[in-house]
């Protein structure tokens, strides 16, 4: 299975236009947004041929994005726990790293993945793999927008600069 995951669009559609086309041409078959979509305008462009699966980010204060989320996909509050290909998956923003690191260090997820931080993350936590695709770019974090591809299959994940 492919799973396309991205974080922290902040209502740029260009880039979240961007994600949706790389996601369709890798042949994913479900997306998890880790939040920080921000409007529900830019949650919609994400009504695409996948499954698609969002947590809320903490730039995500518009009252009726989890109902636009809801009428194309699932909207699942702070986090979720995905059961995708026989895999556990955590799902969850970022804001707080000692959660990150808890639910790394649990032993219950295959994978965990969040963002927030804006930084492309891919590291094994014994026997966890933490996750972070990246968001849009400012100072201090990755200069260009990425999102990643899992492969639950091989565990490859890849990761793919999207031009603005």
């Amino acid at each position: 299975m492919l799973v396309g995951l991205c974080s922290d669009t902040h209502d740029n559609l260009a880039l979240a236009h961007g994600a949706v086309e790389t996601f369709a041409d890798a042949g994913v078959d479900a997306v998890i947004h880790c939040g920080d979509v921000v409007a529900p305008f830019t949650a919609s462009v994400f009504d695409a041929d996948f499954d698609f699966h969002a947590v809320r980010g903490n730039n995500d204060g518009e009252w009726s994005l989890a109902e636009t989320i809801e009428k194309l996909g699932t909207y699942h509050g702070e986090s979720a726990h995905l059961l995708l290909d026989g895999l556990d998956v955590a799902v969850y923003h970022g804001t707080s790293e000692q959660l990150v690191d808890a639910l790394c260090a649990s032993g219950e997820y295959d994978y965990v993945v969040r963002g927030h931080t804006h930084e492309r993350t891919r590291e094994d936590r014994d026997g966890t793999v933490h996750i972070n695709p990246g968001g849009l770019p400012f100072p201090g974090a990755d200069d260009d927008y990425h999102v990643a591809v899992l492969d639950t299959d091989s565990g490859d994940v890849t990761f793919h600069e999207i031009e603005p």
